[in-house]
């Protein structure tokens, strides 16, 4: 059994408040918890309505098949116009 987390920063930068932070951080989040069957969360930053940290997190027997969808959620955020990815780490647990 292999575990991937990985770890997302990200900017908003057209939140100006707390409340547009969270409706777009909503949106990823529903977004890739449904897309790639993940668990979701907010992790850090979670005052800060210009950034915010999310953990993805998946389980799988197949390493090559987590290293696919690591790459996928990548490019997913990438293509998310209303934030901007700063850095993506991933850890195996």
């Amino acid at each position: 059994m292999h575990v991937l987390l990985i770890k997302l920063s990200l900017k908003i930068p057209y939140a100006h408040s707390l409340k547009d932070k969270r409706r777009q951080i909503k949106s990823l989040k529903d977004r890739l918890s449904s897309r790639f069957n993940a668990s979701v969360a907010e992790i850090d930053a979670l005052d800060n309505w210009q950034q915010a940290v999310m953990g993805v997190c998946m389980i799988s027997i197949d390493k090559s098949y987590l290293d696919k969808q690591y790459s996928l959620v990548e490019t997913l955020v990438l293509e998310y116009t209303e934030l901007e990815l700063i850095n993506v780490t991933r850890e195996w647990l």
